[in-house]
């Protein structure tokens, strides 16, 4: 279930000087929700006792993703370990693990008819796998009461215990996402909690343990990095043969948090768009509002394609050196 409104949501955050909120671009306003299918969407997540990133991390795109049905599940409680400066997710003492969580999010996948969900988690370094089993527990409960359904999640790093990423894989996703979230320099400041080569291995562990999975990992802007900063993780990303990147504005949740350096425009996202396709990623969704799960099931239609499209083009590669080598 959500927070209570009466708990400090961040009490590590509660002795610093507050940055002022700026007023947003016009292109990053959103419409307050308001439809039947967001009530609904909202309902069945109260009766089934779920979390969701989309409320706990006061995602701008949540009325547009809710009155179509489509949420993005939280497991493994709604407290964090961590406590990151960009993130909106409560930080403190963990809750205990609810085992029944896994049965239902895959009831919520069922009454919601999706065809792809997207399952994510706060951070749990009290745990001695990280929360890996719970992961790999709610993909087979998903598989077993939606069959047709594409998984996608969205992982912590798990703090780099090993056999973690080993557990979740084996449950066989078919997107493993894990975001980065902003550039090297930056993570003292904005993911203390984290290090920047243990999320790229992370990454790259993924794809060396099952070659087909999709993955996927994520970069905010605005928080004061360079265009070749961006490009470096890019490359980087790139090495560890990622598949997906998502780009989009860091918006500051509280005045406790980390500020707004800039709001990138969206021109400049258009602009990193075609550079992270030069640099072979299947797939690029960069825009301010871009979020990792925001459109995640159509996305994954067109990654699959992508995909599909790039062996045909291997393979059309292949059968000219053959006929160039016969000649």
């Amino acid at each position: 279930m959500p927070i209570a409104p009466d708990r400090v949501r961040h009490p590590e955050k509660a002795h610093r000087t507050d940055n002022p909120i700026q007023r947003k671009p016009p292109w990053i306003r959103v419409r307050a929700p308001v439809s039947k299918e967001y009530h609904d969407t909202r309902e069945l997540m109260r009766r089934l006792q779920l979390n969701t990133v989309c409320e706990e991390a006061a995602c701008p795109n949540i009325g547009e993703c809710w009155s179509k049905g489509h949420a993005t599940v939280m497991i493994l409680g709604a407290v964090c370990t961590r406590a990151c400066a960009f993130c909106n997710v409560a930080t403190g003492r963990p809750d205990q693990l609810d085992p029944h969580e896994p049965r239902h999010v895959a009831e919520a996948c069922g009454a919601l008819g999706l065809n792809h969900i997207v399952v994510t988690s706060v951070d749990r370094d009290d745990l001695d796998d990280g929360g890996a089993g719970h992961f790999a527990e709610t993909i087979r409960e998903i598989r077993q009461a939606s069959p047709d359904t594409t998984i996608e999640i969205l992982t912590p790093d798990f703090k780099g215990k090993s056999g973690a990423v080993e557990i979740v894989s084996d449950a066989r996703p078919d997107v493993f996402n894990h975001n980065l979230e902003t550039v090297p320099r930056l993570y003292p400041s904005i993911r203390p909690g984290a290090r920047y080569f243990t999320s790229l291995s992370l990454l790259a562990r993924a794809k060396e343990l099952d070659p087909s999975v999709f993955t996927k990992s994520g970069l905010m802007v605005g928080l004061g990095e360079t265009a070749e900063e961006v490009y470096q993780v890019m490359d980087d990303l790139r090495s560890a043969d990622v598949d997906f990147l998502t780009i989009g504005q860091y918006l500051q949740p509280t005045p406790k948090h980390a500020a707004v350096d800039r709001f990138v425009p969206p021109d400049e996202f258009q602009a990193y768009e075609k550079v992270a396709r030069g640099k072979g990623f299947l797939m690029v969704s960069a825009s301010p509002l871009t979020r990792s799960s925001y459109l995640a099931g159509d996305d994954f239609e067109q990654l699959r394609a992508a995909r599909e499209a790039h062996l045909a083009g291997m393979g059309n590669l292949n059968l000219v050196a053959m006929a160039a080598e016969s000649a």
